[in-house]
């Protein structure tokens, strides 16, 4: 094997150019394949990113109508017979296997100016009323001030926090801690300023995409206020919606339809269409990974035919390759070499021809991925796995198109052989 091995290399190098055309078309389908699966699993993790969170595992549990968030607004009401939930719910949803943290909280997307601060205001803006245990559920850090804590609820106190895009569209040459905004005519101090921990932008590169990952958020930013003063702008209670988080993404589905079945026990609404149903962050991820897969398949599929075309023209080189060493065959044939070993010579050197093929093509594909990544701001993730089944099944295309060269060596007369010029 060593033998073959050495004479492989040898035969290799005395033609440099030759090995290199003949290796060509291995590289071109090898880098091809690479690039396309680095880009595809890149950009299938930015989508998991995108729905999860950053990797929080936050599920959100609301009130839907049929397959539709139902949102509450003033032509809209709360519907009649949504129970309020207290903390001996929250503590119960807690139980579930796999649930972290838990908080209710109360929404409303507002879609007028309802917000001033002197004589700026939103255009639109989402209003929560929150409890003290938001921000840790949700993924949220104070960067200015401090949080909704819970004698705010139990005193009623007007306080606000505030997200960046509200601060920067209220406030963009000023500190915001202390200063009085009016929500639909009502006063509230702004007591803190608050971020999404390890927040990064979605990187939305369709419609179809922005309506996907779009969640209810506003442009305008987000307020939250205590849960104990939302009657003072809305003047009723409104229905309450959940937010989780699991100990893993796996675990997320099931923890949030265990969480649904909890806030339902108790629903009595006349529209049976009304309930609390989890987000199946993990199965829209899945559906879009799937969209993108099914398209860059076909691409692989054509990246394929460059490896056919290469070992088409193995096969082509190493038939070459035997006319010009019939001689050689007929020497070996003559002084005892059986068919086993120069069959074996030429299928180890058509192997290493392809194998060597296969691993320029996978640096030229790491490469490949990396300048498609810059140019276009696609993200790529390079696999192991392609990479080790890209330089195998290189080796495997050798083999099959080295077989038949290979055979034809092997039955040579050596008397005919010794007679060729």
């Amino acid at each position: 094997m060593f033998e073959n091995i050495r004479l492989s290399f040898q035969g290799i190098w005395s033609h440099k150019l030759r090995s290199f055309l003949t290796m060509l078309g291995i590289i071109i389908g090898i880098a091809a394949i690479i690039a396309i699966v680095s880009t595809i699993e890149g950009t299938n993790e930015l989508i998991k990113q995108n729905m999860m969170g950053n990797n929080r595992h936050t599920v959100k549990v609301q009130l839907s109508q049929d397959d539709y968030t139902y949102e509450i607004s003033t032509w809209s009401p709360s519907p009649e017979g949504v129970p309020l939930f207290d903390e001996d719910t929250r503590q119960e949803i807690l139980q579930i296997p796999n649930v972290l943290r838990a908080a209710f909280y109360q929404v409303r997307s507002e879609y007028n100016s309802v917000v001033f601060y002197n004589n700026q205001s939103l255009s639109s803006c989402t209003v929560l009323g929150i409890d003290q245990y938001y921000f840790g559920t949700a993924g949220y850090q104070i960067m200015q001030g401090r949080e909704i804590i819970q004698e705010d609820s139990k005193k009623k106190r007007q306080v606000a926090v505030i997200d960046e895009s509200v601060l920067r569209t209220l406030f963009p040459d000023e500190d915001p801690i202390g200063k009085t905004i009016e929500i639909y005519g009502e006063p509230f101090t702004v007591v803190g300023v608050c971020t999404q921990v390890g927040q990064s932008e979605l990187v939305i590169n369709s419609e179809e995409e922005y309506w996907t990952y779009y969640q209810g958020g506003s442009s305008s930013g987000n307020i939250y206020i205590p849960k104990g003063v939302w009657g003072t702008i809305y003047k009723f209670d409104e229905a309450q919606n959940l937010v989780l988080q699991a100990s893993g993404a796996d675990e997320m589905a099931a923890a949030g339809k265990a969480a649904a079945n909890i806030m339902n026990q108790n629903m009595n609404v006349s529209d049976s269409s009304i309930t609390y149903r989890s987000e199946d962050l993990m199965q829209q991820a899945k559906q879009l990974q799937d969209m993108q897969s099914s398209t860059n398949s076909m691409l692989i599929w054509v990246a394929c035919i460059s490896l056919l075309v290469g070992g088409i023209g193995v096969m082509n080189i190493m038939l070459v390759s035997v006319t010009e060493r019939t001689k050689e065959i007929g020497l070996k044939k003559a002084i005892g070499a059986k068919k086993g070993r120069i069959l074996g010579q030429f299928l180890t050197e058509a192997a290493i021809l392809t194998s060597m093929g296969g691993l320029l093509g996978v640096a030229a594909g790491i490469g490949l991925a990396e300048v498609i990544s810059k140019m276009s701001s696609t993200p790529v993730a390079i696999n192991g796995t392609s990479i080790v089944v890209s330089v195998g099944f290189s080796t495997l295309i050798g083999v099959v198109f080295g077989l038949l060269p290979s055979i034809s060596a092997a039955n040579l007369n050596p008397i005919e052989a010794l007679r060729h010029e």
